[in-house]
């Protein structure tokens, strides 16, 4: 499989791990990271969102973990190839078992949601089966620092349901990013962003396609840094 070529670095792909797709660009390039300096990802796939966080911030350190035994060696492979690979880490981990004294400034998560599949990367990678919701946010507000910040992509479907567990479990939500595959369409996904302390909210819209197959301005912008757009 041909591996996908952004500007600073590439990411290897692999037919047992989900690949590089828009949800985790948007994650990549959305997440409120200038602040952080100790970054924690679960369940890092490919490694993309790290890597493009990295980029954008060039002090923070990097932690990826992943059930997944394929990822966690592709992960690897894309950290060392990269020109981050002093600051990025990963290791094989269920994050449900994950222990360390450390706390993170941002925990990341492009997080599972789909109830049912039949292929087996779709059950580890993105069924409630490996990792819910509610222990997701249980146990990333253990992790976080009192300031840090907790930032999540999922279906806008899950919006209010992921919403109320976090307030469960103190964390407030600081940000909501609705995003729409396309201009004329409903919001279809949601970067949601939260905090142990109280912040003030913020609440945008950010559109993928000003029609079919044509990016719009915003994804263009957002993207310039790390996408390699052909003419």
């Amino acid at each position: 499989m041909k591996p996908f070529i952004f500007r600073q670095f590439e990411i290897r792909q692999s037919e047992s791990v989900f690949r590089v797709g828009t949800d985790g660009v948007l994650l990549g390039a959305l997440a409120s990271v200038a602040h952080a300096s100790n970054v924690l990802e679960v369940g890092t796939g490919t490694g993309l969102i790290s890597l493009m966080l990295a980029q954008r911030n060039l002090n923070a350190e990097f932690l990826g973990i992943d059930i997944h035994e394929s990822a966690t060696e592709l992960t690897k492979l894309n950290f060392e190839n990269s020109p981050f690979a002093p600051r990025v880490k990963n290791v094989h981990q269920d994050f449900k078992y994950f222990s360390t004294p450390e706390k993170f400034d941002l925990i990341v998560s492009n997080p599972p949601y789909f109830e049912v599949s039949d292929s087996d990367k779709d059950k580890i990678a993105r069924q409630t089966v490996e990792l819910n919701f509610r222990q997701l946010i249980s146990k990333s507000a253990a992790l976080l620092t009192e300031k840090g910040v907790f930032s999540v992509i999922i279906p806008v479907e899950a919006g209010k349901d992921f919403i109320d567990i976090a307030e469960e479990n103190n964390l407030m939500l600081t940000r909501k990013i609705n995003i729409k595959g396309i201009q004329t369409a409903n919001t279809k996904r949601l970067i949601l962003e939260f905090s142990l302390t109280a912040q003030p909210f913020t609440e945008s819209e950010f559109i993928i396609e000003k029609s079919p197959r044509q990016y719009s301005d915003q994804y263009l912008e957002l993207t310039k840094e790390f996408h390699v757009f052909r003419k």
